[in-house]
C-alpha cells in the first residue's frame, strides 16, 4: 500500500511504525508511536474532563484500543488523526457511563439506617492474563512498561516483577484497595493488547 503524499512527513514516519508494528510485530515501533503522542493525547483528555487520574487512565485505554485495531489503520488521513478521533469517542463513551453511574467501589455508601457499606471486588482464582504478563518479563515488556506513566510502571512492576498481592500494592503505595484493582485493570488491559499483537504477527 503506497502512504497518500499528502501526508505529512512525520504522518510518513508514523505510518512506516505503524506497518512495523503490524507486519513484524515490532515493539519497539508500537513504544515509539506511544512516545511520540502520549502527552498529546493524556492533555486532550485532560481539557475534556479535567481529572489529571481518569485522563491518564483513559490516555492508557486509547491506546490500548488503537492498537487492537492497528491493521484497520489505512494512510489516507494521518496516524494521529485517526488516534485522536479513537482516544475523543471513547472519553465520551466514558463520560456517558460515569453519568449512569451511581456507585462507587472506594467510597463508601450511606444506608438509610445511617450505616455505612463498601463495595468489594472479589476475584476468584489466577487471573488468566495475570500468568501471562508474568511470563512476559521479557525486555520487549520491560520497553513497552517503561513507556508507561510513573504511575502506572509502579503498579505494574509491583505486581509482575515484584509479585505483590493487590492489598501489599495499596499499602505500599497508601492507594484504596479499589483504585489499586481499577488502575492496574486498565494498564493490564493495555499490556495485553500489545502482546496479543505481536502474537498475531509471528
Amino acid at each position: 500500500m503506497e502512504v497518500n503524499e499528502n501526508l505529512s512527513e512525520k504522518a510518513r514516519h508514523d505510518y512506516l511504525l505503524v506497518r512495523r508494528a503490524v507486519d513484524k510485530g515490532d515493539q519497539k515501533a508500537y513504544a515509539e508511536l506511544m512516545g511520540r503522542y502520549r502527552d498529546s493525547i493524556y492533555f486532550m483528555l485532560l481539557k475534556m474532563i479535567n481529572n489529571k487520574d481518569d485522563a491518564e487512565d483513559l490516555t492508557i485505554e486509547a491506546f490500548g484500543k488503537a492498537f487492537n485495531r492497528l491493521k484497520q489503520y489505512t494512510p489516507n488521513y494521518a496516524f494521529s488523526t485517526w488516534l485522536f478521533k479513537i482516544a475523543s469517542n471513547n472519553c465520551i463513551d466514558w463520560i456517558r457511563k460515569q453519568k449512569k453511574k451511581t456507585l462507587s467501589i472506594d467510597n463508601p455508601i450511606g444506608t438509610d439506617d445511617g450505616d455505612e457499606m463498601t463495595i468489594e471486588i472479589r476475584s476468584h482464582g489466577p487471573d488468566p492474563a495475570d500468568v501471562v504478563i508474568r511470563d512476559q518479563k521479557s525486555a520487549v515488556m520491560r520497553e513497552v512498561v517503561d513507556k508507561l506513566k510513573p504511575r502506572y510502571r509502579t503498579l505494574i512492576e509491583l505486581r509482575y516483577y515484584k509479585e505483590y498481592s493487590y492489598e501489599e500494592i495499596a499499602e505500599e503505595l497508601d492507594l484504596p484497595l479499589g483504585t489499586v484493582k481499577a488502575q492496574l485493570f486498565r494498564a493490564r488491559e493495555f499490556l495485553m493488547n500489545m502482546l496479543n499483537n505481536s502474537k498475531e504477527a509471528i
